[in-house]
């Protein structure tokens, strides 16, 4: 075999090569759109829009922290945590105890996050040492999926006082 015919007897090569990416790219796209059909890609959990204001308010011995959801969706109190510095707070299972040294307000007749819907008005108050407690230390509102897969935050403050 001469090497001038190698190289003459190349005309299949570009059509072969055009039908296979051809049939790579129709497979991907089925595949594509198969997935989102189907449900495979699955819908997400929104994260909800919310607005909330701290209030913080220093007593002879202790100092009190009002949360209150000022506007927008609604939200399952299951799926909210509200830490203050770096300790967990305020969360659904939390209530009635003392998470790191904090405990729920229990006269507040305005607590309305006690399992159920966090909506616009309603408030959750809790309270610790003074001592304890200094002017900026953050507070944020941490929003996880029902599924536990995820979390945002979805608000952040700091006490003031």
């Amino acid at each position: 075999m001469e090497l001038k015919n190698i190289f003459k007897d190349e005309d299949a090569v570009s059509p072969v090569i055009g039908v296979i990416l051809m049939v790579a790219i129709t497979v991907i796209l089925a595949a594509v759109i198969g997935a989102f059909v189907l449900g495979i890609g699955g819908s997400q959990e929104q994260v909800p829009q919310a607005t909330f204001n701290y209030d913080s308010t220093a007593y002879a011995s202790n100092v009190m922290v009002d949360i209150s959801h000022q506007g927008g969706g609604d939200i399952d109190s299951n799926n909210l945590d509200v830490k203050i510095g770096s300790s967990t707070v305020w969360d659904s299972g939390a209530i009635g105890s003392s998470p790191n040294g904090w405990s729920e307000n229990t006269t507040d007749t305005t607590s309305g996050w006690k399992g159920g819907t966090v909506s616009a008005g309603s408030t959750v108050s809790v309270q610790k040492p003074k001592a304890s407690v200094s002017s900026g230390t953050s507070i944020t509102i941490v929003w996880t999926t029902s599924s536990g897969d995820s979390s945002n935050i979805i608000s952040e403050g700091e006490i003031s006082i």
